[in-house]
């Protein structure tokens, strides 16, 4: 897996310095920006892991961004840095999934030590969004019928109800069952589930990762 990177976007520069200088001594690799347009241009052509972010900036808001990023469904941990905020914007960007809302002028080490707990955040989602997509490629490979056999193997019909649903015999449903198995490389009916279910985990983002 390819190493985290942090995003900041803040207008004013020496912040902008600051906080890289932080991240850089700390062995982070980032990348700034002074303009919230820029960061979501450059965010077209990699993959972000964390996003650091003012709140009130010439042209495009922080919350703005976070917008455009919920549009794309983009899973990013951002973290919110202002000197203008107030309770409004704090609900508002914990609703819409930020992580944080630091007011400025903000301890330094508390806030890298919050960035480098959300890197591993952002890791564990690429992980658990890796092994998703691998496993709905395996369900992909199921026929229509199969989908439909799997469906119901997952509300744990047994084989006679299963034929009964579908209007098919036992044979054929047992006939789709093996064909089920092999597509998905399940050796149990537990390894089938497994995948079933992690292909469908993870759609929503995590609120729960942000706070001990």
């Amino acid at each position: 897996m390819t190493e985290g990177m942090v995003w900041v976007v803040d207008d004013d520069r020496s912040i902008r310095f600051v906080l890289r200088k932080a991240l850089e001594r700390a062995g982070i690799p980032s990348r700034a920006f002074e303009r919230a347009e820029d960061v979501l241009e450059a965010l077209r052509e990699e993959r972000p892991d964390v996003l650091v972010s003012d709140i009130r900036m010439p042209g495009m808001s922080g919350l703005e961004v976070q917008e455009h990023l919920l549009q794309r469904k983009a899973d990013i941990p951002i973290i919110f840095v202002t000197g203008h905020g107030d309770v409004t914007m704090a609900v508002q960007a914990f609703k819409a999934g930020a992580v944080d809302f630091i007011e400025k002028p903000y301890d330094q080490n508390a806030l890298k030590a919050l960035i480098e707990r959300m890197l591993e955040v952002a890791r564990t989602r690429h992980i658990e969004s890796e092994r998703r997509k691998l496993n709905q490629a395996l369900l992909d490979k199921l026929t229509p019928r199969e989908q439909e056999v799997l469906e119901r193997i997952a509300n744990g019909r047994l084989n006679k109800q299963i034929a009964d649903d579908l209007k098919i015999s036992i044979k054929t449903v047992e006939a789709h069952r093996a064909s089920i198995m092999d597509k998905t490389n399940s050796g149990t009916v537990a390894d089938l589930m497994r995948v079933f279910m992690e292909s469908r985990q993870g759609q929503n983002f995590h609120k729960d990762e942000t706070h001990d």
